[in-house]
């Protein structure tokens, strides 16, 4: 399928930033360019950005690993994504929970899973003679504690994304602005960091949170997060919403409470504190 010809940004302050990120990306195309592709917004720029600098010189490939961390939701979402650019889509399983430093689930998890993601990444980048690695870390990311990001720096992946300035707020404008399909998708992080640390990673605890939030889906709450937290005498599961969405989340409980028992789960909550980033461990 060809590339889908969409408008151009004019430079503007924006704009500006759009355009130094064409430009660090050309170089990277011409030698043979593999995006590591979530299925996520920020990465689904980074690819636009790649196939457009890239135009008819320059090779780009998109990979996307799979696991039971993944909610299956963004694998449909990656494929149909470079579908629409006309992108070659690279799907590999990723053993991430095969490693007994990922699967412990300390503040380090990440680290151990990027970088899994990232040794693939290059096996595929070689296998299709392409020479760089790139993926979706932002400008604002920095502000962050990103233990991912040191296996990024370790494996000489780059990050075009935040070296040209994009941060959360000009990502969603730009993604908006070519009317690209994931403009709107709200952020999705891996089931395992539905698990507070300590809480071993397994795949049933993976599917329980998948299993939980597919009814929070279906009673129509737009943000949410079921959490795994242990107690003295066993786990619970606690919700996380915003406060306008907690009505539906409480209309819904003996549902969820039926679910979550049956599950194995000595009780389910719902966090008055409400939707927070990173929240299993705050």
């Amino acid at each position: 399928m060809p590339n889908q010809t969409y408008p151009t940004l004019e430079i503007e302050n924006t704009d500006t930033r759009w355009q130094t990120l064409l430009h660090q990306l050309m170089p990277l195309t011409r030698d043979g360019l593999l995006v590591a592709f979530s299925g996520g917004v920020d990465s689904a720029l980074l690819l636009y950005a790649a196939v457009q600098a890239a135009g008819a010189q320059g090779r780009v490939a998109a990979l996307t690993t799979t696991s039971p961390s993944m909610p299956m939701n963004d694998l449909l979402d990656a494929r149909d994504f470079c579908r629409e650019l006309g992108t070659p889509h690279i799907i590999r399983e990723s053993g991430e929970l095969d490693n007994p430093l990922y699967t412990r689930n300390d503040a380090d998890r990440c680290y151990h899973c990027k970088y899994e993601l990232f040794d693939l990444s290059f096996e595929e980048a070689r296998r299709a003679g392409l020479k760089h690695v790139v993926y979706g870390y932002n400008a604002d990311d920095r502000y962050d504690e990103r233990p991912g990001h040191r296996a990024a720096l370790e494996k000489g992946v780059s990050f075009p994304l935040a070296e040209a300035g994009l941060d959360k707020q000009t990502i969603r404008a730009c993604m908006r602005r070519f009317k690209l399909s994931l403009a709107d998708k709200p952020a999705s992080p891996c089931l395992a960091s539905r698990l507070a640390h300590g809480v071993t990673v397994t795949e049933k605890r993976l599917r329980d949170v998948a299993e939980m939030e597919a009814l929070l889906k279906k009673a129509g709450l737009s943000l949410y997060r079921v959490r795994i937290n242990a107690a003295d005498n066993g786990y619970f599961l606690r919700v996380e919403c915003p406060e306008r969405e907690m009505t539906r989340v409480v209309a819904c409980a003996e549902t969820l409470n039926e679910k979550g028992r049956a599950l194995g789960y000595r009780w389910v909550t719902l966090d008055m504190g409400g939707y927070r980033m990173g929240g299993a461990d705050k």
